[in-house]
């Protein structure tokens, strides 16, 4: 087979294909006739051919995909002009601190950002399979780990975590937080905690302000309580009362 042939075959499998494909994957198109060097030459030269062209070919974490590129979003955005729903700052601060200090607990995350982490966060990117549960820190609690998982990697469009940016400045912080943002708003299945139902809201607010009474119940010691003394009963200004309270009901005086 030639490397014409060869190329034609990869381009329309992967056109096709709903999923990145990874090399070992695209072995079979050929019965392993090509090992996995000569898969990922023509790969490149691949990408190369469609390096003038409305599409990419890139290496993301779980293989190789077509996708747009990133400056042609604006004009298909105009086929669905309707706005996918956005996540909170929240979820991406959250989401950013699990990317970059991997594994961390729940614990580790509230030490970081400062506050509370509600647990509805955690649960909004597990549904997003952006994040999950690899294993649990040998400590009280043996609280649950949390990493980034391969989806994460796709919908960024990165091949491994090492392609991550740097953050060193505020700047680049707030510009990762709104990179993660346009990521989470491409066929985002999970729903946003804006649109979350009333009812669920209620019941995460409810959560964390229970949380914060019983910490503050910890560290702060309850006030000494006296009650009041009763005044005494004047029984010359009021000899009616002292009368009547004198015997009990059914007594001879």
């Amino acid at each position: 087979m030639n490397t014409a042939d060869a190329k034609r075959i990869l381009e329309t499998a992967l056109i096709c294909s709903t999923q990145p494909l990874p090399v070992r994957e695209l072995r079979v198109l050929f019965d392993d006739e090509l090992g996995a060097d000569t898969i990922k030459s023509l790969l490149l030269e691949l990408q190369e051919d469609w390096s003038q062209r409305g599409l990419e070919l890139v290496s993301v974490g779980s293989g190789w995909r077509f996708q747009s590129r990133p400056e042609l979003r604006d004009h298909l955005d105009r086929l669905h002009p309707e706005k996918p729903p956005r996540y909170t700052r929240a979820v991406l601060e959250t989401l950013a601190i699990i990317a970059y200090r991997q594994p961390v607990t729940r614990g580790d995350m509230e030490d970081i950002r400062g506050v509370t982490i509600n647990s509805l966060i955690l649960k909004q990117l597990e549904d997003r399979n952006w994040v999950e549960v690899i294993g649990h820190r040998e400590t009280v609690g043996r609280p649950a780990l949390y990493a980034t998982t391969r989806q994460f990697l796709d919908d960024l469009g990165l091949a491994s975590l090492d392609q991550l940016p740097l953050i060193e400045t505020p700047a680049q912080q707030g510009a990762l937080i709104d990179a993660l943002g346009q990521a989470a708003g491409e066929d985002q299945p999970a729903l946003p905690i804006e649109d979350l139902p009333a009812e669920t809201l209620l019941l995460a607010e409810v959560e964390v302000e229970i949380e914060a009474e019983a910490e503050a119940a910890a560290v702060t010691a309850p006030e000494p309580f006296d009650p009041p003394i009763p005044a005494p009963v004047d029984a010359e200004a009021a000899p009616d009362e002292a009368d009547t309270t004198a015997a009990p009901s059914g007594t001879r005086p």
